[in-house]
């Protein structure tokens, strides 16, 4: 429709082997062993314009990839990634029409099925012992993670995540400190009459420890409100999924509790330097 051309993942294997475990792809992949015909990702970015629409409402929907002409027969969801905008999944004879340049040994990513009571240890054993080298042998977790791992340490954008998310702690861990260094200073008087009386610095630490916790639960549930507001908005705006979980959810509120605990335990020197006779 625009005849702009973007950036598409194309996924091609098998169609006698699935090795997507999605329903809508199970149920359209005969369709991908006729020539030229391709699956393609409903929840793929808007710019490439309202095919799946399009086909909903019975329209032939056709397009180009490398200069190829294929048509969509049928849609699936995955939704687009970090290197992709967008999806399309066709058989391997078709991928190699598309791609005239490629082999069929050229493989990116092989998948291994195995049978019940195998394991999976000593079938990666036995692998890495007979294939090359250069062939790495992951379980489906430790794949999950190598993919997780490469997006965190070995791009840009990866690095601009831990740095944005290191300086979110620290400036918090300042706002937090400046909240506490006031409250200990204006109630000054009153925890050296606690000192006086004969209580420990450690028994203050407590105190402000509890005020720290206190302002770390107060602080939490309105911005996770937030977060969740603003994942929401970036699914819908790059059809990233970006879903809040319960284990980040959990992460977040113990470092929100560990940045609110260092701050007060920097106020709280205020208070251990903090001579009663200098007060009164």
């Amino acid at each position: 429709e625009t005849r702009r051309t973007r950036s598409i993942l194309v996924l091609g294997f098998n169609p006698k082997d699935s090795v997507l475990d999605l329903p809508r792809v199970k149920k359209n992949l005969e369709a991908t062993k006729i020539s030229d015909v391709v699956l393609f990702d409903d929840a793929s970015r808007p710019e490439f314009g309202p095919i799946s629409q399009w086909f909903n409402q019975g329209k032939i929907v056709t397009t180009e990839v490398e200069g190829h002409r294929v048509r969509v027969g049928g849609l699936f969801t995955l939704g687009a990634s970090f290197g992709a905008d967008g999806n399309m999944i066709t058989s391997d004879l078709n991928f190699l029409r598309v791609f005239d340049d490629r082999t069929a040994g050229l493989i990116d990513i092989g998948v291994i099925k195995l049978e019940d009571g195998a394991n999976v240890e000593t079938v990666k054993n036995n692998l890495k012992r007979e294939l090359p080298k250069d062939v790495k042998i992951f379980s489906k977790e430790e794949f999950i993670a190598f993919e997780k791992n490469y997006w965190e340490t070995g791009t840009a954008i990866g690095f601009i995540f831990a740095l944005g998310t290191s300086m979110g702690f620290i400036v918090g861990t300042v706002i937090v400190y400046q909240i506490l260094y006031t409250d200990v200073s204006d109630h000054l008087p009153e925890y050296a009459t606690l000192k006086a009386m004969g209580y420990k610095n450690s028994y203050l630490l407590i105190v402000v420890f509890q005020e720290a916790i206190i302002l770390a639960i107060l602080g939490y549930f309105p911005g996770f409100a937030l977060a969740a507001g603003l994942y929401n908005l970036t699914r819908t705006a790059t059809n990233l999924p970006m879903l809040m979980t319960l284990s980040r959810a959990v992460s977040v509120f113990i470092l929100t509790a560990i940045m609110c605990c260092i701050s007060g335990a920097i106020a709280v020197r205020k208070l251990q330097a903090a001579d009663p006779a200098d007060i009164f």
